[in-house]
C-alpha cells in the first residue's frame, strides 16, 4: 500500500519513478509488487521506489534519476531545472496552474506530432512533477524521449484500412529496430491489413494470413501474398523460414503463447512482434510467461489499449 502523498517528504531517497500508461495505474502497481519493487509513494499515475530500475511493461516512461527538490518560487524551480539540462516535460496530476507557470519559464519545446520514418528525438528529455507548493520531484534522465512516454503521429487517414497500423509505427519508432528491404514477414491475423500495409511500405515481402480477406487495395499491393486460413492452422515445421513473425490476433494470451512457442521450437522465425490481448482482469501470470522467453521484451505502447506488445529480436 502506498503512503499518502503528504508523507513523502522527508522520505527515503527515490531511485526510480515509473509513470503508468494512462488508465493502467493498477496494472503497473501490481507489476511492481510482483517484481518486489516497494513503492514508497504515488503521485497520480507516478510510482516512486527506492530500488534500481527494472523493465516494467505497464510503465510508459521510467524516471531514472528522480530527486526531490525544495523550491522557493516558480522562477527558482525553473532555474533549478535549467541548471541540469535544457529540455523538460511536465507530468501534471495536480497544481496544474503552478505547473504551467514553471513550464513557461523553461525553454519551449513544441512536441509536434511525429512523422513516421524519422528517428525518435535524440535530445535528453527530463520530467518533473509538483509534489506540493514547495517540493518538486524531477528526473533529468528518463527512458522515453517523448513527453510522458506518449507518442502522437502525423496520421495517414486515407490509406490504412484501420488504426491498428499505429501500433507498428510506434513499435518501430520507439525501438529503433529496422526492417531490412526484402525481409520476409509473416502477418498472422492480418485482416483487414493495417500491419501488412506498414510492412509493405517499409520494403518487406509479406505473407498475410487470415480467414477473412484483406482490404482490396491492400491485397493488390506489390510484395503482398494473402493466404486464406487460420493462423493457428499453420505448421511451423513445414513453413518456409521467415525473418519476422507478426501477430495482432484477438485471442487469449495462453493461445498466443502456445503459437509463439511452436514457432520458436521449429526455429522457423528469427524475430517476433506480437500483441498480447488481455481480456477482463489482467493475466499477470501469462504476461510473465512471455517475459520469461529469453531475450524478449514487453511494453505498453501509447497505441495499445488493454494489451501489451511482446517482441523478440535475434537478427
Amino acid at each position: 500500500m502506498c503512503p499518502p502523498d503528504s508523507e513523502f517528504y522527508p522520505a527515503p531517497v527515490p531511485a526510480t519513478a515509473y509513470l503508468a500508461a494512462p488508465g493502467f495505474a493498477d496494472d503497473l502497481a501490481k507489476e511492481l509488487e510482483l517484481a518486489g519493487q516497494a513503492v514508497v509513494s504515488q503521485y497520480g499515475d507516478l510510482f516512486v521506489t527506492t530500488q534500481p530500475a527494472i523493465e516494467a511493461a505497464w510503465a510508459q516512461n521510467v524516471w531514472l534519476s528522480p530527486v526531490v527538490h525544495e523550491i522557493e518560487s516558480i522562477k527558482k524551480a525553473a532555474a533549478l531545472l535549467k541548471s541540469q539540462q535544457r529540455n523538460w516535460a511536465a507530468y501534471s496530476y495536480q497544481l496544474h496552474g503552478r505547473t504551467r507557470l514553471i513550464e513557461a519559464e523553461l525553454p519551449h519545446i513544441s512536441f509536434k506530432p511525429h512523422i513516421f520514418g524519422q528517428p525518435a528525438p535524440s535530445a535528453p528529455l527530463g520530467a518533473f512533477t509538483l509534489i506540493d507548493d514547495k517540493h518538486l520531484l524531477a528526473s533529468a534522465r528518463c527512458t522515453s524521449p517523448f513527453k510522458n512516454g506518449e507518442i502522437q503521429f502525423v496520421e495517414d487517414k486515407t490509406t490504412p484500412p484501420n488504426r491498428a497500423y499505429l501500433k507498428l509505427w510506434e513499435f518501430f519508432t520507439v525501438t529503433g529496430i529496422p526492417i531490412k528491404p526484402g525481409a520476409l514477414c509473416l502477418d498472422l491475423g492480418a485482416c483487414p491489413g493495417g500491419w501488412t500495409w506498414v510492412l509493405q511500405t517499409m520494403g518487406a515481402r509479406v505473407i498475410s494470413v487470415d480467414k477473412a480477406p484483406l482490404a482490396p487495395h491492400i491485397a493488390k499491393l506489390p510484395r503482398v501474398h494473402y493466404v486464406a486460413g487460420s493462423a493457428f492452422g499453420l505448421e511451423p515445421k513445414t513453413h518456409e523460414k521467415v525473418d519476422w513473425l507478426f501477430s495482432d490476433i484477438a485471442c487469449y494470451p495462453s493461445r498466443l503463447l502456445n503459437l509463439v512457442k511452436r514457432w520458436l521450437e521449429a526455429d522457423r522465425a528469427t524475430n517476433f512482434c506480437c500483441t498480447i490481448k488481455l481480456q477482463g482482469e489482467t493475466d499477470h501470470a501469462a504476461v510473465r510467461a512471455f517475459a520469461d522467453i529469453p531475450g524478449s521484451h514487453i511494453r505498453h505502447l501509447s497505441c495499445n489499449k488493454h494489451e501489451l506488445t511482446w517482441y523478440l529480436v535475434r537478427g
